[in-house]
């Protein structure tokens, strides 16, 4: 048996001492009536639970269909490892740390750029030359971008150090970017299309879902989608239809700008999942052309909003296209991408966003909007756990009062045997089962909900067996509602 290691998360005031579990086998019976320990808790009283997680050896005996198929998802990692080294898919190229926008972390010579600009940007609105309307002479000329007045809000230094930063530092380059993208908006009537009513079918395939780590705000891109040939049809089958997509998706990003932080110091970017997954390619050319006009006006008219580019589930043909592209990408924008092939791609997600704020077709437990989980929100934090190769985990949660204990929990890709049961500290208490032992295949569903009403002191148990030849992420998160 596998030494066990024991990481403790967290650790409030014990009431009493509890004993760590001695033995892998404790006495089952199915769930009854058990009276009450006379150690108990008084409902003023409030104390969080502690957990604790063990590894150990597993005990599981491996299925031979099970096998076969671990066998063959570990050859797929081992692929993708493969292919990584030689550089078919790509790594993410050092460790972008992103520019600060407060003003004080500014270098003596970006803050003269920035002194530059601002005088720039008076003459010019003092000239008219943003090409705004005449006004009386009594009157101040107003030039607003996403909603900023500039040089008349101190957010306007981090809206013009964007565009300095998309040149280099640059003064009159960024000036004549910022008078360009003026110009568009203008011509766009951008500030009419945010208010517009603008109806379309596309929730699925660009959403805004929760925040990273940092704070960024997530924006997934979920291009199959677009394998449904009446939606394609729908969105990209005449010209009238594409520029209806393009406004659509404008004003969808013009709505997100808009809600940044753009004070010194705040959040102003977004982080972007792209979704391949059944992508349908560089073959359809209306897609094609769309994308290519879209991404054009982004690069021309949205500087700096994007902190880092996450490509999940990616196919070959992806990478082929990459493999031409990439030498032309400075190692800056290099270093904002991120590739993950399938069977990675939860696992990388993970380490720009927390569980809890990933939706759950992605690997997390953030269900959407528009589902109802009144148990859980993205504010309830979840845990993580590798889960080796032929190792038991045992999440124990020790609880110090009466409560009802609702708990979260998956295994990306399942393959494992998972059980949830009640030990009593009392010890001629018979453990109550909450979970038999189930075997979960990849087909389940992705995440298990529990709930389960402790009316004395005890712990509970959450065990995950992993019989199989490659390791498992296991994801679990709880609430605890008093009595």
């Amino acid at each position: 048996m596998a030494e066990e290691s024991i990481t403790t998360l967290v650790t409030p005031e014990k009431l009493s001492s509890t004993a760590p579990v001695e033995s892998e086998t404790t006495q089952e019976v199915l769930p009854k009536e058990i009276e009450t320990s006379e150690a108990e808790v008084t409902p003023s009283e409030h104390h969080p639970p502690k957990v604790t997680e063990t590894e150990t050896a597993s005990t599981e005996k491996k299925e031979v269909k099970d096998e076969t198929s671990s066998l063959k998802e570990a050859e797929e990692e081992k692929k993708e490892d493969a292919e990584e080294k030689k550089g078919i898919i790509p790594k993410n190229i050092g460790s972008f740390k992103e520019e600060s926008s407060k003003l004080s972390d500014l270098s003596n010579s970006e803050k003269k750029s920035l002194d530059e600009l601002k005088n720039l940007v008076q003459d010019a609105l003092d000239n008219h030359q943003f090409g705004e309307a005449e006004t009386p002479e009594e009157e101040e000329v107003v030039v607003k971008i996403w909603g900023i007045p500039l040089l008349k809000d101190d957010r306007s230094d981090v809206v013009l150090l964007k565009f300095l930063r998309a040149r280099d530092f640059k003064v009159k380059d960024s000036l004549a970017m910022l008078k360009s993208t003026i110009k568009w908006r203008r011509d766009f009537k951008i500030d009419e299309l945010v208010d517009e009513e603008l109806v379309d079918d596309l929730d699925k395939v660009v959403f805004m879902h929760g925040h990273d780590r940092e704070g960024h705000p997530v924006c997934y891109n979920v291009y199959g989608e677009f394998q449904n040939k009446e939606l394609y049809k729908k969105t990209f089958s005449d010209e009238e239809k594409r520029k209806h997509f393009l406004r659509t998706r404008i004003q969808f990003l013009e709505r997100s700008i808009r809600k940044l932080d753009f004070s010194s110091g705040g959040v102003s970017t977004i982080f972007q999942v792209n979704d391949m997954k059944n992508s349908p390619g560089l073959g359809k050319k209306e897609l094609r052309s769309a994308t290519k006009q879209a991404v054009e006006l982004l690069q021309d008219n949205y500087p700096e909003f994007v902190f880092k580019q996450a490509f999940v589930n990616v196919p070959w043909w992806y990478l082929v296209f990459y493999t031409v592209i990439g030498p032309f990408m400075t190692p800056r924008s290099k270093s904002k991408l991120v590739f993950a092939g399938p069977s990675r791609s939860a696992e990388t997600l993970f380490k720009y966003i927390s569980p809890e704020q990933v939706p759950v077709q992605y690997g997390g437990l953030s269900v959407d909007p528009c589902d109802c989980n009144p148990d859980f929100s993205l504010d309830d934090l979840a845990s993580e756990i590798t889960v080796k190769p032929g190792t038991k985990q045992t999440v124990e949660i020790i609880i110090y009062e009466k409560c009802e204990l609702v708990w979260e929990i998956r295994v990306i890709g399942w393959e494992v045997s998972y059980k949830a049961e009640f030990v009593p500290e009392e010890k001629d208490a018979y453990t109550v089962v909450v979970q038999k032992p189930r075997k979960m295949r990849p087909s389940d569903e992705p995440v298990l909900t529990h709930s389960f009403k402790v009316n004395e002191l005890g712990k509970v148990l959450l065990t995950v067996d992993n019989p199989t030849s490659k390791k498992k992420k296991l994801v679990y998160r709880f609430n605890v509602k008093p009595l």
